[in-house]
């Protein structure tokens, strides 16, 4: 008996540290990003990815993001089978949308639907960075338009969380047009008296930042998060200046006027559910 447990070679994942390697055991412990320090796998889900050491916020999938934010066993999720297709014929991009789709279970990067926040009603959609680095598509800016034509045609508010690597390449100049589609979806919206909260999360870059995620009427952002247009890298080569070590961080962006509050994870549910009670029609 004392062999059959112990006897067993068991896998190891190695974890580099500056200190050197340690081993683990295979999926019980997770490493900081942040810190370097290492956690047990439940600790960090309980704190919901956000370590409790230096604070780094650990990106979500977009399931556990709803999770953490709606009233139990009240989300509805809205075109759930809408996928990419290939106008392009891009070499191997079907397959790579394949992969993706079993990796992380969905048919696209963005989840949408609506539920209850505290018992108060609001239409959401979500990325996923692990779905393409969140890139957006021509079935990203679909989806998210058709949410918010919901929120609008519902008389709801419309939540958005933005994880994005940029528009995606191998859709190419059709990718770039859903900037201008899901804009204009949301300036119908406003117009309709609608609300829209938009959340920045690490990363929200490219066609993503310049569009949406920009431009609701309240715009916050988690720590830490990466906020920007081009590239660190692009924009000190073109301006032949060194930028700052927090440059394109939501702490710099909130310092600079372009965001409305940066928001620690485990106060998100709370603010979104103070807001939606305040723009409630005859709420105070």
């Amino acid at each position: 008996m004392l062999k059959d447990i112990f006897g067993k070679r068991r896998r190891y994942a190695s974890i580099p540290s500056e200190q050197g390697k340690m081993d683990v055991p295979e999926g019980l412990m997770q490493k900081c990003k942040g810190c370097n320090k290492i956690f047990y796998r439940k600790e960090v889900k309980k704190s919901l990815h956000v370590c409790t050491n230096c604070g780094y916020h650990h990106p979500l999938t977009a399931w556990e993001r709803i999770d953490s934010l709606f009233d139990v066993d009240t989300f509805v999720e809205w075109d759930a089978e809408i996928s990419s297709a290939n106008p392009l014929n891009f070499p191997d991009y079907i397959e790579k949308l394949e992969k993706d789709q079993k990796k992380t279970g969905l048919n696209e990067g963005v989840v949408t639907g609506k539920g209850l926040i505290d018992s108060h009603p609001t239409a959401f959609a979500v990325m996923d960075s692990n779905f393409r680095m969140g890139s957006m598509g021509s079935a990203i800016g679909e989806k998210i338009a058709r949410a918010v034509e919901n929120a609008r045609k519902e008389e709801i508010p419309f939540i958005i969380f933005s994880a994005s690597g940029g528009a995606r390449m191998q859709e190419g100049v059709l990718s770039l047009m859903q900037m201008a589609k899901t804009s204009i979806a949301i300036k119908r919206f406003s117009d309709a008296g609608g609300l829209m909260i938009s959340v920045m999360t690490h990363p929200t870059t490219g066609g993503v930042s310049a569009s949406f995620a920009s431009i609701g009427d309240y715009n916050f952002a988690e720590p830490g998060a990466l906020i920007g247009f081009a590239g660190r890298r692009i924009i000190e080569q073109t301006i032949r200046e060194k930028l700052p070590q927090d440059f394109q961080t939501a702490e710099f962006q909130l310092k600079h006027g372009q965001l409305d509050k940066v928001i620690h994870r485990k106060e998100m549910r709370n603010t979104l559910a103070q807001l939606l009670k305040l723009h409630e029609k005859g709420g105070e």
